[in-house]
């Protein structure tokens, strides 16, 4: 499918208007940090329930509000005040290849991040370049396992400096800096601008993008993500990442 710029442009910004809406979060993991008003404990929801984010959305959800209820509704709370013979209740949370063990880390982390680093969105805001949070994940990731922690917990967040397209917490960050007007996007993370973030690339949005033409890279990877990103900013430079509703509506609703 080849459009001209202007054809393209006028084609995803309807797909934006179609899917960046209060509908979309009934089937989508977003609903899950949408339970709370607090915003720590929109950020801490948000951020668990983005880590597992992958493989059947239906499992997702379930999984997430597991946590949730593991977390007794509270997850700031939960976060700040644990001792470690609360994180024993945690252990037989199983979600793919992330376990009880991850999930207890993951809780000891997230404090470490508040207690020491004034919280999440202060990490990721020092860190931040003009154009991107590439560098801020690669520090975030540095400083979330400054802490004694188990090996295998670390490939549960990635890193673009080793080359990993890092949906997921691309992802998490659209939910927290973008704010749509639409009530689906948080934008609380009021220190921080749509113009930074990265589109979440997965099968589905890398697969229409290059349907598209807006990505000839074959593989989902961090060099494929830098791609994308130049061509939506080319598309709107102040919030490149709606077009992130507009490709997944294509893959996933429409079968584009």
């Amino acid at each position: 499918m080849k459009l001209k710029k202007a054809e393209l442009k006028a084609f995803l910004d309807e797909k934006v208007q179609l899917y960046n809406h209060p509908k979309f979060i009934e089937s989508d993991p977003i609903q899950i940090p949408h339970q709370f008003s607090k915003k720590e404990d929109i950020e801490i929801a948000g951020f668990l329930t983005a880590t597992i984010a992958w493989g059947n959305r239906k499992s997702i959800i379930n999984n997430a509000k597991r946590m949730m209820i593991l977390l007794d509704h509270s997850p700031f709370e939960f976060v700040m005040q644990h001792q470690d013979s609360d994180l024993e209740a945690l252990q037989p949370f199983v979600h793919r290849t992330f376990n009880g063990d991850d999930f207890m880390q993951f809780i000891k982390s997230l404090k470490h991040i508040y207690a020491e680093h004034d919280g999440l969105e202060a990490v990721f805001a020092k860190y931040a370049q003009k154009a991107s949070f590439q560098q801020s994940i690669h520090a975030f990731k540095t400083l979330f396992f400054e802490q004694p922690h188990l090996e295998r917990t670390k490939k549960h967040v990635s890193d673009p400096l080793k080359n990993s397209a890092a949906k997921r917490i691309n992802m998490y960050l659209r939910w927290m800096v973008r704010n749509d007007n639409a009530g689906v996007d948080f934008g609380i993370w009021k220190s921080l601008s749509p113009s930074q973030l990265s589109c979440p690339l997965d099968v589905h949005s890398g697969n229409v993008a290059r349907k598209l033409g807006l990505l000839k890279r074959k593989q989902n990877d961090a060099k494929a993500l830098a791609e994308l990103d130049k061509n939506l900013r080319q598309l709107d430079p102040n919030d490149p990442v709606k077009y992130d509703f507009a490709l997944f509506g294509l893959g996933v609703f429409e079968g584009f």
